[in-house]
């Protein structure tokens, strides 16, 4: 029974982890969505502009989970809009973890 739970816990842990991976052509729009839009007022090398600079070194030391909220439901008084009419939160975070390890570049 404790290796059933077991496993069912593991199976349950992968498939949300793998769910919040998007396709291949997906992640090719989130990349430019995000080089495009975000870095509108990042930046288009995220060292900052109107907004504040979205490198691995000035994000390492926030937490993920409002980094994720920052981008799915914006800031509100300042111009960072939300983005969930466009996003899921997979999507989000996605974003977050590239963002932390350096965000691809975009290819056409």
């Amino acid at each position: 029974m404790r290796r059933i739970l077991l496993l069912s816990c593991l199976l349950f842990s992968w498939s949300v982890v793998c769910a919040s991976e998007p396709s291949g052509e997906r992640k090719q729009e989130l990349v430019r969505l995000v080089r495009q839009d975000c870095g509108s007022c990042h930046g288009m090398r995220f060292t900052g502009g109107l907004g504040l600079p979205l490198t691995p070194q000035t994000l390492k030391e926030r937490p993920f989970e409002g980094l994720v909220a920052t981008v799915y439901y914006g800031r509100p008084g300042t111009a960072m809009p939300p983005w969930r009419s466009i996003l899921s939160e997979q999507e989000a975070e996605w974003i977050v973890r590239q963002l932390l390890n350096g965000f691809p570049e975009e290819r056409r």
